[in-house]
């Protein structure tokens, strides 16, 4: 039996963009799968009635109207946001992309095929339902694997027959990573196929899917496929500061679950507490600048908060997002075996810590607050709790500890950086906090090796690591 090609790890094919962030095959989406790690693009192809490659999945729109009876010319004005295959093959150029082209439309099969070649698009998969149209990019001479794109209750090796790559479209299925059987692999590699799955979001599904042999999961989430692992030699965490927030909008369950599926270690989450006594995760001490409501938070009971929008601010696509509980967030956490940062804002720590207690993750978060009585009284309750000081706020970093018997130091200030040096080795963790992206100083704090990284922009600290550049 010979297998085929395998790569290394899967490749992350963005389902239609990142579609969980964004609207779904449109160049928001694409762009955010490039930011999220993607490999390749899932883009769904179809003509207009001039014969324009356009990216959009359904044939027909809300309106009732079919692709193929408008112009390009009209379409644009029904849907702006629906971008020419041109578009998206210049952005994945750009980016540095991979694109997997799912042709829905006979008439869109060779026209893409030709583009992706001008392009010089390096890592390209074509494929489709069609058995036709599989045939059609065949006979063209294809210089691209060809993948068969099968149902539910088809016969992937029958359905597939002709292609190179068969993509198995089963995400609808119960525990459909149980189907997934050592025979239907030895079948299809001893007819020189490889194996592409479907769209997967759950986490514990994802993480059996990536022992399999396969060539490429679908995500509309990409980040979930290939969750980001630090250096054995130097094993770091990231902390999300606010989740993932240029992705999503801050403190929500979007921004938040898409750092804990990219693999990162920690999230930062903001704690405030409601009129009626719920502990709700949002920054600001008012209600302004990141819901459509406004006033203080405190002043708000909990089910007029959740009335209100959180996402909207953002981007129209996050319209109606909630402000989440710390419960949820700890639901996050248990799911996705996370960790915290739990910064007391209005919250007040008995009933933050009775929460976090009861869900048996008090080993998994450490706190803070600007609020020193906070961590006083914390301090007081628990002696197990972790918390986190800020070197900046002390003369020395003895005193620095000392303070409220600190587990973490935080070092924001460089001239207080070589205190990290003595930390090394001890039961103490080290964090150093910065929010832009610039290389130099990534590399400057990599040198110093915290054990963690406090970062507003987590993907771009960790493209720099994998890029090996850690070390600069």
């Amino acid at each position: 039996m010979t297998q085929p090609f395998i790569p290394p790890r899967p490749y992350s094919i963005a389902h239609r963009g990142a579609s969980a962030y964004a609207p779904p095959n449109t160049l928001t989406a694409f762009s955010k799968a490039a930011e999220l790690g993607a490999d390749m693009w899932e883009v769904d192809i179809r003509t207009t009635a001039d014969g324009v490659p356009v990216v959009h999945h359904d044939a027909t729109l809300a309106s009732g109207e079919t692709l193929k009876e408008l112009s390009r010319e009209v379409l644009r004005t029904i849907m702006p946001d629906c971008p020419d295959l041109a578009e998206v093959v210049a952005l994945a150029a750009k980016l540095g992309a991979g694109i997997y082209a799912d042709i829905k439309d006979a008439d869109a099969a060779l026209a893409t095929m030709y583009m992706l070649q001008d392009a010089k698009i390096e890592l390209v998969i074509i494929g489709a339902f069609s058995s036709e149209i599989i045939q059609m990019l065949k006979e063209a001479g294809s210089k691209y694997p060809v993948a068969g794109l099968v149902p539910r209750g088809a016969d992937p090796h029958l359905h597939a027959k002709d292609a190179d790559i068969i993509h198995l479209c089963w995400e609808r299925l119960a525990a459909p990573q149980d189907k997934l059987t050592p025979d239907l692999f030895a079948r299809a590699f001893r007819d020189g196929k490889e194996v592409v799955l479907w769209h997967e979001e759950d986490p514990v599904r994802m993480a059996a899917l990536r022992t399999k042999p396969v060539t490429g999961i679908c995500s509309d989430m990409p980040e979930l496929v290939n969750p980001f692992r630090a250096p054995s030699d130097y094993p770091f965490d990231i902390v999300c500061h606010r989740g993932v927030n240029l992705i999503a909008p801050e403190n929500t369950l979007p921004a938040l679950e898409c750092g804990l599926a990219a693999g990162f270690g920690f999230i930062e989450v903001d704690l405030q507490i409601t009129s009626d006594g719920e502990i709700v995760v949002i920054h600001d001490k008012t209600l302004d600048r990141t819901t459509d409501g406004s006033g203080p938070v405190t002043q708000q009971s909990f089910d007029d908060l959740r009335a209100l929008d959180a996402g909207g601010w953002f981007n129209p696509f996050f319209k109606g997002t909630k402000i989440p509980t710390l419960g949820e967030v700890l639901d996050l956490l248990i799911r996705y075996d996370g960790r915290a940062y739990l910064e007391f804002k209005s919250a007040p720590p008995e009933p933050v810590l009775e929460q976090v207690a009861r869900s048996g993750l008090l080993d998994r978060v450490f706190f803070w607050s600007f609020n020193r009585d906070f961590l006083v009284k914390l301090r007081q309750i628990s002696p197990a709790a972790k918390i986190m000081a800020r070197r900046q706020d002390y003369n020395s970093l003895d005193e620095t500890i000392a303070d409220f018997d600190a587990n973490i130091v935080e070092f924001i200030r460089t001239e207080e950086a070589m205190d990290i040096a003595p930390l090394r080795g001890s039961d103490l963790q080290s964090m150093l906090v910065y929010m832009g992206q610039d290389g130099e100083i990534f590399a400057k704090m990599i040198r110093l090796r915290p054990d963690l990284f406090n970062l507003n922009y987590p993907f771009a600290f960790s493209r720099f690591v994998d890029s090996g550049h850690r070390d600069a």
